[in-house]
């Protein structure tokens, strides 16, 4: 009498970041991104204006304090709009992450869905963010003219200073938007995060003021991966003369190294993190 052998049954994955292949992701990504926009904005009676007034009222609070109160824009060469640049730099990074954090799970209906790249949905975020962004600077622009900054050749390298800020930006979604279906708390954490983050960046003031009122504290500042960015967006947009990352009055060399290995980690756990949760998501929902 002969037995059958029992079928060993094998773990099936779910669909994974990138499922369905690269010109798919990109459709997806192009059509999820471009639906957010039209949506956030349709209906609305001054639609995009909504999102230029935003940081135009905060910006007008904050120089008003900064250069009649603290005093601190007679130090500064074009306070007001370095404080501008920053504020719209750092603020498509604040979009963009907060709203990735339930961007998967506010996508549940189409992430059930097999062969659905789960990577499109925080890219498809922080795409949308860089189209309020681009707009933005077209403002922020207008502003620099205005107060008598002169175009040069190195405002050029915009694009290189918006590409590191949309990895950065793109590596921190991928990181919150695909833990926070196992750890719903992490909205609120990420929340109070993005504000201490605020203020640990050169936003508000310059890098140099920082170390030389404060060496510990500068050294500390120094360190933020955004750091280095802005004071680039800085130095090719603003201000020439102003000091580049790496050198004294910007930190050093050795702060901007570990600041620029602190960016690669963050994507290198991007990409392993966002891999390793990818096929499980959907049983978290």
């Amino acid at each position: 009498m002969s037995t059958s052998a029992t079928p060993q049954l094998r773990d099936v994955s779910g669909p994974s970041a990138m499922s369905g292949g690269l010109a798919r992701f990109w459709e997806l990504t192009l059509l999820l991104a471009s639906t957010e926009f039209k949506r956030t904005y349709f209906g609305t009676a001054l639609g995009y204006v909504w999102s230029v007034a935003r940081p135009l009222l905060l910006f007008a609070v904050l120089v008003e304090v900064f250069t009649h109160v603290i005093r601190l824009g007679s130090q500064v060469p074009h306070y007001p709009v370095f404080l501008l640049l920053n504020m719209v730099l750092f603020g498509f990074f604040t979009e963009a992450s907060t709203l990735a954090v339930p961007s998967i799970v506010a996508q549940e209906g189409i992430v059930r869905k097999t062969q659905f790249p789960r990577l499109a949905i925080p890219m498809a975020v922080v795409m949308t963010a860089l189209f309020n962004l681009l707009l933005n600077l077209v403002i922020v622009f207008i502003f620099i003219l205005a107060f008598g900054v002169s175009p040069r050749w190195t405002w050029l390298l915009l694009p290189v200073v918006l590409a590191m800020l949309f990895a950065l930006t793109l590596a921190v979604s991928m990181i919150v938007s695909s833990l926070y279906p196992r750890f719903r708390d992490l909205g609120i954490i990420w929340s109070v995060l993005t504000t201490a983050l605020f203020y640990a960046t050169p936003i508000l003031y310059p890098l140099e003021i920082a170390v030389t009122r404060s060496h510990t504290l500068g050294e500390l500042i120094s360190l933020n991966p955004f750091t280095p960015i802005l004071e680039l967006a800085r130095v090719w947009i603003i201000d020439p003369n102003a000091p580049y990352p790496g050198t004294p009055a910007g930190g050093g060399m050795l702060h901007l190294i570990i600041a620029i290995a602190l960016s690669l980690a963050i994507a290198i756990a991007a990409v392993w993190i966002f891999r390793r949760e990818a096929p499980r998501i959907a049983e978290e929902l």
